[in-house]
């Protein structure tokens, strides 16, 4: 069963202007990511390159595009072990994903989250990481093989890391 979260749907311009238009308009609390209304439920199910932050050691935001991936109500980040960034979300394991249309940048979800549980790719839990970098692999490339990208010149491991949902924001219309 997943924690309750709360989902902050802001006042947007898609219908016309509006007094206290970009503030947030609506907080609701839910339990899952299915109590999203559809039109911001099924950005976080399309293929979009996300923009990931993370706190790095000076302290400001550090932006990643990445792939995105959701399970159980729990947001998923694979990344390679050796990058730094993986170091940076162990020391604060506050994790924000911006998903942006890409057909309309006025339609957005924000999902701000806490890192739960890590799991290593040479750890018990190691087909696992895999199996889920496979997945996404195959679903941002088409290609059906293993993920493709492993640094050729290390013996490149990955780490999975599963977040609990703590807030939403959603903004805009498709």
């Amino acid at each position: 069963m997943s924690n309750e979260f709360v989902v902050a749907n802001f006042k947007h311009v898609a219908d016309g202007l509006q007094e206290g238009q970009f503030a947030v308009g609506e907080r609701r609390n839910a339990a899952s990511l299915d109590d999203l209304e559809p039109m911001y439920r099924e950005l976080l199910d399309r293929k979009i390159t996300v923009t990931m932050a993370v706190i790095g050691p000076d302290g400001r935001p550090g932006l990643t595009p990445m792939w995105f991936d959701h399970e159980n109500d729990k947001i998923l980040v694979n990344t390679a072990s050796h990058r730094p960034k993986c170091g940076w979300i162990r020391k604060n394991p506050q994790i924000t994903i911006l998903v942006v249309n890409p057909d309309n940048p006025y339609h957005w979800v924000s999902i701000k989250c806490t890192v739960e549980n890590e799991l290593h790719e040479d750890g018990p839990d190691g087909a696992r990481v895999t199996a889920q970098l496979n997945r996404i692999w195959r679903k941002y490339t088409g290609d059906e093989g293993d993920y493709g990208l492993r640094d050729p010149a290390i013996d490149e491991k990955r780490v999975l890391f599963e977040c609990r949902i703590d807030r939403i924001a959603t903004f805009g219309k498709p």
